[in-house]
C-alpha cells in the first residue's frame, strides 16, 4: 500500500516537473529574443523581436491541426510519420494535454533557431510562411523517427533532449536559408574582378541585452535537458552535465580567442556557452562528468572554427552565429552519444533492437552505437535539406525571401512594421554597413541622373545656396571657400562618398540624422495611432572645399544622389569666411590642403 502510494506521488511530482520543464522551454523564447536582438543592428530590433514572437504563435497553430499528429499520431509507413489526428477537438476529456505542450515547446524552438541567422534582409510574409512549413512538417515528421516511436528509435539511436531534431535540424534550416538569401549588404568587399578581399563586422547593438538572452536560455536548457527525467538521481545527473559542458566550453573558448586576437571576444564566449549547451542536449543522461568535459571543450572549439568556417570560406552571412553553434555542435552532440555514452549514468537504458546494450566508443562499446548515430544523423540532415530548400525555393519563387536593398539599409523596423525605432526615446545611431558593394540584390538607379530632365534633377535634389554680396571686406565676401552640406538616404551614402573622392574632396563629415520634410514621412501608425510626423533616418555629409569648384561637388553629389523619387534629398552651399587649423595655425586656403 505505502509502495502504491509512493509511486503515485512520485508520478504527480514528475508530471509537475515535466509541465514545469516545459514552461522553462517556453522562457528560452526570450532567451532566442533577446540573443538575437542584441547581435543585431538596432534598426532591425522590432523586427527580429516580432519574429520570435511570432514563430511560437504561428507554431502553435499549426501544430494543433497537423504537426502534433505527424510526431505523436499512431504510427504509420514503418514508422516515418505519426497518423495526423484532431483528438484535440474531438476528443478533448481524454487528450493527452501535457505530452501536447511540451512538445510544442520544442517544436517552436526549432524555428527560432533559423531567424538568427536570416536576420536584418529577411521579408517578414516569407519569415512567416516557411516558420509555419517547419512547425507543420518538417520538424514533425523527422521527430516522429526518434521520439514518436519512428524508424530511428525501434533501431536504438539515441538524442535525448534534441541535439539532432532539434538544433541541428534549425540549424540546417539556418544555414539552407542564409546560402539562398546572400549576405547583408556591405558585409563583404569585392575587387573590379568579383573577389571578396575583405569581410567586415557587423558588431551587435546590444550585447548587454545578448548576454541575458544567453543566460536565460541556459537557465531553460535545465528543463530542455531535464524535464523527461524519470528519477531524482537521473535529474541530478542531467543538471550536471548540463552545467559543465557549456562553462567547459565557455572557457575554452575564452583561452582561444585570447591567444588568437589577443583578448577574450565577449560575443564569442556568448555562443560558446550556446555551443556547449547544444552539444550536451543529446547525451546529457548518458554521460558522466569527464565525457562532459570532453563534450564542451570540443564545442568551445567547433565554434570559434565555424564562425571562420562560414565567414571566411563559405561566404555565408549568419549574423548571430546560428549555424556555428546549432548545426555544428549539434551533429557533434549527436556523434557523442556514440563515443561517450556509459553505463554508469543513472537509469541508463540505450539498447538496440534486440535489446543488447550499447555503450559509447571510448566506454568498451565499439562502432556499434556511433554507427547507428551516424545513420540517425545522415537520415535527418538528407531529410531537412531536401524539404527546406524546396520550401525556401517555392516562396524565393513567389513571395519573394529577400527585403528590398533600401528597406535593408534603412532598417525592417520601418518597412515592414511602420516602427521608426525600437527605441523611441533613445538616440541610437548605427552607421555599420555604409561601406555598400553592388552585388545581385543591388539596384541604385545610376543611369536615371542622365536621363532627367533639368526640373526633375532640380526638384528631386534641391540645392540651396547663400546669396553672396561681392564687396570685398563685406562679412559676405565670396572667399572661394564652401562647405557644402549633404542630407540625403542612407542607401546612397557609398555611392557619394566614391563621386566626392573622384573629385578629390577626401575630408568629410558623416552625421547620421533624423528628419522628415512637407510631407512627413505620414502614414505610420503606432498602437492604431496615426504619427503626426515620422522621423526618417538620414545621412548628412559636410564637406569643406576651396581648390576644388563648389559646382563640380554640387554637379557630382546631385548624380550620385538622384533616383527621381522623393526624398532623394537637399544640398546646402555655405560661404565660409575663415579657417583656422588648430595644430598649425594656418588659415583658410592654407589650412584645407590635407582634407582636400
Amino acid at each position: 500500500m505505502n509502495n502504491e502510494i509512493m509511486e503515485y506521488v512520485s508520478g504527480e511530482v514528475y508530471g509537475v516537473w515535466f509541465l514545469i520543464g516545459a514552461a522553462l522551454v517556453f522562457w528560452m523564447q526570450a532567451g532566442f529574443a533577446m540573443c538575437e536582438t542584441g547581435f543585431s543592428r538596432a534598426k532591425n530590433a522590432g523586427n527580429i523581436l516580432m519574429k520570435n514572437l511570432m514563430d511560437f504563435c504561428i507554431g502553435t497553430v499549426m501544430f494543433i491541426f497537423l504537426g502534433f499528429g505527424l510526431f505523436l499520431g499512431e504510427d504509420a509507413l514503418g514508422g516515418l510519420v505519426g497518423i495526423p489526428t484532431l483528438d484535440i477537438f474531438t476528443n478533448y476529456a481524454e487528450f493527452d494535454w501535457s505530452n501536447f505542450i511540451f512538445n510544442l515547446v520544442f517544436c517552436a524552438t526549432t524555428a527560432t533557431i533559423v531567424s538568427g541567422a536570416m536576420a536584418e534582409r529577411t521579408r517578414f510574409i516569407s519569415y512567416c510562411v516557411y516558420s509555419a512549413i517547419i512547425s507543420a512538417v518538417i520538424y514533425p515528421i523527422e521527430a516522429h523517427w526518434t521520439w514518436g516511436g519512428g524508424w530511428l528509435a525501434q533501431m536504438g539511436f539515441h538524442d535525448f533532449a534534441g541535439s539532432n531534431c532539434i538544433h541541428m535540424v534549425g540549424g540546417i534550416c539556418a544555414l539552407v536559408g542564409a546560402a539562398m538569401l546572400g549576405p547583408r549588404i556591405g558585409k563583404y568587399e569585392k575587387d573590379k574582378n568579383g573577389k571578396i578581399t575583405k569581410v567586415n563586422a557587423f558588431p551587435g547593438h546590444n550585447i548587454p541585452m545578448a548576454a541575458l538572452g544567453v543566460f536565460i536560455l541556459w537557465l531553460g536548457w535545465y528543463g530542455f535537458n531535464g524535464a523527461a527525467a524519470t528519477s531524482v538521481g537521473q535529474l541530478g545527473s542531467i543538471f550536471i552535465t548540463t552545467t559543465v559542458a557549456p562553462a567547459v566550453a565557455t572557457v575554452v573558448t575564452m583561452i582561444l580567442t585570447w591567444v588568437k586576437y589577443g583578448k577574450p571576444d565577449v560575443s564569442m564566449c556568448l555562443n560558446a556557452s550556446l555551443a556547449g549547451l547544444v552539444a550536451i542536449t543529446a547525451p546529457c543522461d548518458v554521460v558522466d562528468v569527464p565525457g562532459s568535459m570532453i563534450i564542451g571543450a570540443v564545442a568551445g572549439l567547433l565554434v570559434v572554427f565555424g564562425v571562420w568556417l562560414f565567414d571566411y570560406v563559405l561566404r555565408i552571412d549568419d549574423p548571430v552565429g546560428a549555424c556555428a553553434v546549432h548545426l555544428v555542435n549539434g551533429i557533434w552532440g549527436t556523434l557523442a552519444v556514440g563515443l561517450f555514452a556509459t553505463n554508469s549514468a543513472p537509469t541508463y537504458s540505450l539498447a538496440d533492437a534486440e535489446g543488447n546494450e550499447l555503450l559509447g566508443l571510448f566506454y568498451g562499446g565499439g562502432f556499434k552505437l556511433l554507427g547507428i548515430q551516424f545513420i540517425g544523423m545522415i537520415s535527418t540532415i538528407i531529410w531537412t535539406v531536401v524539404t527546406i530548400v524546396i520550401t525556401f525555393f517555392i516562396i524565393k519563387k513567389t513571395l519573394g525571401l529577400r527585403a528590398s536593398y533600401e528597406e535593408e539599409i534603412e532598417g525592417l523596423d520601418s518597412s515592414e512594421h511602420g516602427l521608426p525605432s525600437a527605441y523611441s526615446g533613445f538616440a541610437i545611431q548605427d552607421m555599420t554597413g555604409t561601406a555598400l558593394d553592388i552585388n545581385e540584390n543591388t539596384n541604385l538607379g545610376e543611369d536615371s541622373y542622365d536621363n532627367a530632365t533639368e526640373a526633375q534633377k532640380n526638384a528631386s535634389v534641391k540645392v540651396v545656396k547663400e546669396i553672396m554680396v561681392p564687396a570685398e571686406g563685406s562679412a559676405f565676401y565670396d572667399t572661394g571657400m564652401h562647405k557644402v552640406a549633404i542630407i540625403a538616404k542612407l542607401a546612397r551614402f557609398d555611392a557619394l562618398k566614391k563621386a566626392l573622392n573622384e573629385l578629390g574632396v577626401t575630408g568629410m563629415t558623416v552625421t547620421q540624422v533624423m528628419g522628415c520634410g512637407i510631407q512627413k514621412g505620414a502614414g505610420e501608425y503606432y498602437r492604431g495611432v496615426e504619427l503626426d510626423a515620422t522621423l526618417l533616418p538620414k545621412i548628412k555629409v559636410e564637406v569643406i572645399v576651396s581648390g576644388i569648384p563648389v559646382d563640380a561637388v554640387v554637379e557630382a553629389s546631385k548624380r550620385a544622389l538622384y533616383t527621381g523619387h522623393i526624398g532623394d534629398g537637399k544640398i546646402f552651399v555655405y560661404n565660409v569666411t575663415r579657417v583656422v587649423k588648430i595644430r598649425t595655425g594656418e588659415e583658410n586656403y592654407d589650412a584645407l590642403q590635407d582634407v582636400e
